[in-house]
């Protein structure tokens, strides 16, 4: 497997490496920053409400800034669970402002573990106007903490230095992600989640994912100096309970940044129906081993790296307005009475009031983004995006390395395809978009990837 892997990254460079070479020298920088994001005990609520307790290993933000000579970009991951409305942007701005760039030349996506915090600053400006709000974002640790972020990343700028060449990895990752999905030839629906501890389940086949974990390596002289890790699949193995952890994914990216001395940072591609309940029983056992094949599949993308040169940096973007459903009146209405109800639950108002929120914003885009560096490219996108939309760009670029960070601003929740709000299930039920969201985004993603 390994020699077929080797074999066919091989034959993809002998493809990308051609054009970079055509192209001219470029005075390119990066640095990388990171910071520690994780809540005080019993202040910030991990998803949704949950008082932390806990905190069983650290929530870091790690990124890059890029400096071509002409402008800087940021890419930036957070171990949190999701970034919504004014909260991303919150990130972004600040991000931008600390480095001196446009917020259109940041991304910041979520790696999106459940034992972290959920936050979206509009909703809680919401409930806040009710009777007995529960107590979903902390706004002013919010603040505090977008502040001590742009902060390393501005401290990151005295430690810019010189990168001219580009490392492409791709591995299989054996046993970790499984769709959530399940249609059994009797046409019978089965949603398997995060773990599941019914045989049944677990025996069903792994379904529609993508294996394959993508590995971006920037260096000076074939030397690296940060990884850029992409992978689809819900990254928690755990979460309900009062502790706080970068979990799996996690895990995983801190042994290998200590084992090979290099900047590690992991980003979760499209994954809303993608997730490890068929290799999860919810154990520490099943934790440790999935936190195993995981780095074995970082390893082996780190070690089939292929270098070239680095080329030019180019950012794209576009703007994207996914339209709310059908029966969003409605709906409103009933959502509005929801959050606005004291004697209802928390988890129930707070789900509301995001869906309203997302309402208030729904007529101002969404951002996705695209940053080229030489032939590679590598897609940002909004929402919790099924595995399909990354398929589908993969489809569009067969002869590139394309690798996609999804979970940029969660307002829109799940975007799923028209064929799973036929079907039914957890995930059309939690989008806060319609069905016809999908050929909208793809449309977008097309655009971005067949721009010159």
């Amino acid at each position: 497997m390994k020699h077929i892997l080797g074999t066919c990254v091989f034959g993809l460079l002998a493809v990308l490496a051609p054009a970079a070479r055509g192209e001219p020298a470029a005075s390119i920088r990066v640095s990388t920053f990171s910071c520690d994001v994780t809540p005080p005990l019993g202040g910030q609520p991990i998803i949704w409400t949950t008082p932390l307790a806990t905190v069983e290993d650290p929530l870091w933000a790690k990124g890059i800034v890029l400096d071509d000579g002409n402008g800087r970009y940021v890419l930036c991951a957070v171990d949190w669970c999701g970034l919504c409305n004014s909260s991303h942007r919150l990130f972004s701005t600040k991000l931008a402002a600390a480095v001196g760039t446009d917020p259109a030349r940041v991304a910041v996506q979520c790696v999106h573990q459940h034992t972290a915090p959920y936050v979206d600053g509009d909703a809680q400006k919401l409930l806040d106007k009710t009777e007995k709000p529960p107590r979903y974002v902390d706004l002013k640790f919010l603040d505090e903490v977008t502040d001590r972020l742009a902060a390393a990343a501005k401290q990151s700028l005295d430690r810019l230095q010189p990168v001219d060449s580009i490392g492409v990895g791709l591995a299989r990752v054996d046993r970790v992600a499984s769709s959530r999905r399940i249609i059994t030839p009797d046409g019978k629906f089965h949603g398997r989640m995060s773990s599941a501890k019914d045989p049944a389940l677990r025996a069903l086949p792994e379904g529609f994912i993508d294996p394959m974990l993508r590995t971006v390596t920037l260096g000076r002289g074939n030397k690296p100096l940060v990884r850029l890790h992409y992978y689809a699949t819900h990254p928690q193995s755990f979460y309900g309970d009062p502790r706080a952890s970068a979990d799996v994914p996690g895990f995983a990216r801190e042994r290998l940044q200590k084992k090979e001395n290099v900047f590690q940072i992991y980003f979760t591609g499209c994954s809303g129906d993608v997730a490890m309940g068929k290799y999860n029983d919810g154990s520490r056992a099943a934790r440790d081993e999935l936190t195993e094949r995981l780095l074995a599949g970082m390893e082996a993308s780190a070690a089939t790296t292929r270098w070239m040169p680095l080329g030019r940096v180019q950012w794209r973007s576009r703007p994207v307005v996914l339209p709310l459903p059908a029966d969003a009146e409605k709906m409103l209405a009933a959502k509005r009475a929801q959050l606005a109800d004291p004697k209802g639950a928390d988890i129930p108002r707070v789900r509301a009031a995001t869906q309203v929120a997302f309402a208030q914003r729904a007529g101002r885009p969404l951002e996705l983004s695209l940053l080229a560096l030489g032939p590679v490219r590598i897609l940002h996108l909004p929402g919790e995006c099924m595995v399909e939309f990354q398929r589908y760009a993969q489809k569009l670029r067969p002869q590139g390395f394309l690798a996609v960070a999804a979970y940029g601003d969660l307002s829109p929740g799940y975007v799923c395809t028209e064929q799973a709000f036929r079907e039914g299930g957890y995930e059309p039920s939690a989008s806060h978009v319609a069905p016809r969201a999908e050929g909208i985004l793809k449309k977008a993603i097309a655009e971005l990837l067949e721009e010159q």
